[in-house]
């Protein structure tokens, strides 16, 4: 059974562990549990630091490009909140203005 907390690991230690798995040769998992990490999120890493390199699948995003799509989904969810209250206020004011 897992820790209810997931461990965070900084920027660096995540690119200095990718790179250990680019410049030895040696496996993900080895590399992964050399260094004491989950070979799911050393693999995980790998695959978003060939995609940042733009050696990643066709379609696959880059980081940059998953950031700016966090950013605009929680604008668009934003303007959703904010058109459904203008549309309750226009029908309210509609109501009103009958009287």
């Amino acid at each position: 059974m897992g820790s209810k907390y997931t461990r965070r690991y900084t920027a660096e230690f995540k690119r200095d562990a990718v790179a250990l798995v680019d410049s030895t040769g040696r496996t993900v998992t080895e590399v992964a549990r050399k260094l004491g990490v989950s070979p799911e999120s050393l693999s995980g890493w790998h695959k978003q630091a060939k995609a940042d390199r733009g050696e990643g699948r066709p379609g696959e995003l880059t980081t940059a490009e998953r950031e700016e799509l966090k950013r605009l989904r929680k604008q668009n969810a934003e303007q959703a909140r904010t058109i459904e209250v203008l549309r309750k206020d226009a029908v309210f004011f509609a109501k009103e203005s009958e009287r």
